[in-house]
């Protein structure tokens, strides 16, 4: 049977964290005598009433072993239950219910595609909330990939159980140091990036705010234009280098700190993703300059900026690269699929999936060929457990599968191919920006019509489940045990 007991309590932990978080924006905004403070009070008061009767309700002495059923539904419920928390403070300064819960499940799933207009003229609580969600979403993202989603062996993730996690069921002491130091990294890289935007221009509340939309990855920013209101190279190439930062595997910081300095360029998902961002951001870059005139140093950072903000999923636009052409089109919807590492704050397919493929076709062109051959898959020096091409194969199935589903579902809500498929990809991609005139880098989401942006909301927590942790739990068998 289930123990509902360890859910409920880690569920109401979560809903009192919220709740806390919330006083930071309301203190920002009565510093600024801005009357939105009374909004995040009672909503502070509202969620951490119903997250301490939670704790009160399922708190225990008797020790509970939680397993494998219990992360399944736990990781459901958790990243569900604290959107609808999350988006009270939008409802409360009037954004209509669809808007407040597609706004919040945005942040939390670090997608960072925003139904607020006139973000430039907004009270500084609410961008700060809206940071802060991004924030806690990705440090959550970073933890669930690590800790989770390899025991779960959703999508080939069973690759990625470290020396430092037990492989039983149960949560061991050596869990929680891996957290610790996965929150250590987070922080130091925010608080690096804080510091390298204030030197580089960027007012404090600005600083703050992009450095959690960075590291994050999730590409929320307090002006309409994004980052494309700082007229400054070098804040552009800063974003750059966080934007990598938070899209490689955190485990990998931690082995660096520990000595192993070459980590991250042992790993051969670290090298195919700079491959892959050196490869796109030439090839755009070279089309800028031979197709639209652009200046050589110009025309680099742009297209480095969006090919990185795009792939690593963050969001962030410094320029419309719908207005590029159709060839920067095509490429920036291919880059909409693909996402940064695995055990990163990043969404999308994953490299290492992407590279998997690539080692099974090669294998079954070479097994045509020479029918007797065995070719052993290897992945960063170590033999393919037997699981993971399947796992793999599934994943590519069931992720295109939902894309093609949720693009059916939008079309028959009157949008038109190019802004249904760009956004039912933006979403489960956690990307942000999609194609087109209304979701494009120079549309803006508010425009959907409410029934849309439901299903959109939906796409993006099931993207950030992996798709097949909801799966699971339609099958009879999970609630027997």
């Amino acid at each position: 049977m289930i123990q509902f007991r360890p859910i409920l309590l880690a569920l109401g932990l979560m809903v009192c964290l919220v709740a806390v978080a919330m006083l930071a924006p309301m203190a920002l905004d009565f510093a600024d005598s801005h009357s939105s403070w009374r909004t995040f009070a009672a909503s502070a008061l509202v969620t951490l009433f119903v997250g301490v009767l939670m704790v009160l309700f399922a708190y225990d002495r008797r020790p509970v072993r939680a397993g494998l059923r219990e992360a399944f539904l736990l990781t459901t419920l958790c990243w569900t239950l604290v959107s609808v928390f999350a988006a009270i403070p939008f409802v409360g300064l009037g954004l209509p219910l669809a808007d407040a819960v597609f706004e919040s499940v945005s942040a939390l799933t670090t997608t960072g595609a925003t139904v607020i207009a006139n973000l430039d003229g907004q009270p500084r609580g609410i961008l700060l909330w809206r940071a802060l969600l991004q924030g806690i979403g990705g440090l959550g993202i970073i933890v669930v990939a690590i800790l989770i989603l390899p025991f779960l062996r959703i999508g080939g993730m069973q690759l990625f159980q470290t020396e430092s996690s037990d492989r039983s069921e149960k949560v061991v002491p050596r869990a929680r140091q891996l957290v610790g130091s996965i929150c250590g990294v987070f922080l130091g890289l925010l608080l690096a990036c804080v510091i390298t935007f204030l030197l580089l221009g960027m007012t404090p509340f600005d600083a703050i705010c992009h450095a959690l939309s960075t590291v994050a990855t999730g590409g929320f920013s307090t002006h309409d234009a994004s980052f494309g209101y700082f007229q400054s190279a070098s804040l552009h190439w800063a974003a750059v280098f966080f934007m990598i930062c938070g899209a490689l595997p955190f485990v990998l910081y931690i082995k660096a700190m520990r000595g192993d300095v070459q980590a991250l360029w042992r790993d051969e998902q670290v090298r195919g993703f700079m491959l892959l961002l050196a490869a796109a951001s030439f090839a755009i870059s070279i089309w800028l300059i031979a197709a639209r005139g652009l200046h050589y140093a110009d025309a680099v950072t742009l297209a480095t900026f969006n090919v990185v903000s795009v792939v690593t999923t963050t969001g962030f636009t410094a320029h419309d690269f719908a207005s590029w052409g159709p060839f920067a089109v095509g490429v920036f919807f291919v880059l909409l699929f693909i996402g940064g590492c695995s055990g990163s704050t990043c969404g999308g397919i994953k490299i290492y999936r992407l590279q998997v493929a690539s080692l099974l076709t090669r294998s079954h062109l070479q097994h045509l060929i020479s029918p007797n051959r065995i070719v052993p898959l290897t992945y960063n020096g170590r033999r393919l457990p037997e699981d993971v091409p399947f796992s793999v194969v599934a994943f590519f199935a069931v992720y295109m599968a939902t894309i093609g589903m949720f693009t059916l579902v939008l079309c028959a809500m009157g949008l038109d191919l190019v802004t249904a498929l760009s956004g039912a990809a933006t979403a489960v991609s956690n990307v942000g920006p999609g194609l087109g005139s209304i979701i494009g880098p120079a549309g803006t989401f508010a425009d959907l019509p409410a029934g849309a942006k439901w299903v959109l909301s939906a796409a993006m927590l099931l993207g950030r489940l992996e798709l097949f942790t909801v799966l699971v739990l339609f099958r009879p068998e999970f609630w027997r045990g």
